[in-house]
């Protein structure tokens, strides 16, 4: 009875936070450069029962023995493990700002041991974890003409210097080079990973590495290329359709977990107030 009881509220607790992943996907639906989230549920061990009973042998002197039968395995809950970003193309939209330069994804190579695609982002200087990275190419000149995000990080250029631009009024080649006036003053930084899915991912679509070391520049590996879009901005991958069928099928399943809770509960009501009388 008390299994019951943990199996059924341990598929609440990850229908829940199944729905506080979708309803976050769904506010960033909007948001450049955002990467939806994907969940990860799997099922703790399951048990298997066995059931103990006696048989007697049928012998002169008659004895008893014990045997174990088995009954079957049993459910032990669900729990969602883990919490991977699609990192996938987003479709690209025209703003005609020059400080917006959308990322474009080409020819990027697969991980043999995971079999996970790469993943290339722009650098950005962090003031805490020292390099962060992110898909956001609506950028922005400040005060003093670097070039930032709109948290106000710094963008990096290939050195992992920051960019510094006398007016908006420069143009970006496909290739990451600056112009100003037609001469190249910087390349914009871009870094490649060949296991996005390790990534931290942290508040206003930034990630950052586990152990906190820089990634390599993706001009450097090989096997790897891309493109930059001036006047574009990447819109969020997120799939509002889909998300909102997968948000009503984790409600579902959270109520039906609840009414099984409901259901425990009463047996256990019953059972301690009409079977204990007896």
């Amino acid at each position: 009875m008390f299994r019951g009881f943990h199996t059924a509220a341990s598929g609440m607790i990850a229908q829940q936070r199944r729905t506080e992943l979708l309803t976050n996907n769904m506010a960033n639906a909007n948001t450049p450069g955002f990467k939806a989230d994907q969940s990860v549920i799997r099922s703790f061990p399951d048990m298997y029962l066995s059931r103990i009973g006696t048989a007697k042998v049928p012998t002169e002197a008659p004895s008893n023995y014990k045997f174990a039968k088995g009954v079957g395995g049993l459910s032990t809950g669900v729990y969602m493990q883990e919490t991977i970003p699609l990192l996938q193309q987003g479709q690209l939209q025209d703003t005609g700002l020059n400080t917006d330069i959308a990322l474009i994804d080409g020819s990027l190579p697969v991980d043999e041991a995971t079999g996970q695609t790469g993943a290339v982002f722009y650098r950005l200087q962090h003031p805490v974890d020292g390099e962060a990275y992110t898909r956001n190419a609506s950028f922005t000149l400040d005060a003093s003409g670097f070039l930032t995000n709109p948290q106000g990080l710094y963008v990096l250029n290939a050195e992992g210097q920051r960019i510094q631009l006398p007016n908006d009024d420069f143009r970006v080649a496909d290739d990451g080079q600056i112009f100003h006036n037609d001469v190249a003053v910087a390349r914009i930084g871009v870094s490649f990973s060949n296991q996005p899915e390790t990534l931290i991912k942290q508040d206003n679509g930034l990630y950052k590495t586990v152990d906190g070391t820089n990634l390599p520049s993706a001009y450097n590996v090989a096997n790897v290329s891309f493109s930059l879009q001036q006047g574009y901005i990447e819109r969020s991958n997120v799939d509002s359709g889909r998300t909102m069928t997968d948000l009503l099928t984790a409600y579902r399943a959270f109520e039906a977990n609840q009414k099984i809770l409901q259901a425990y509960d009463q047996s256990m009501q019953k059972t301690v107030n009409e079977v204990g009388r007896v």
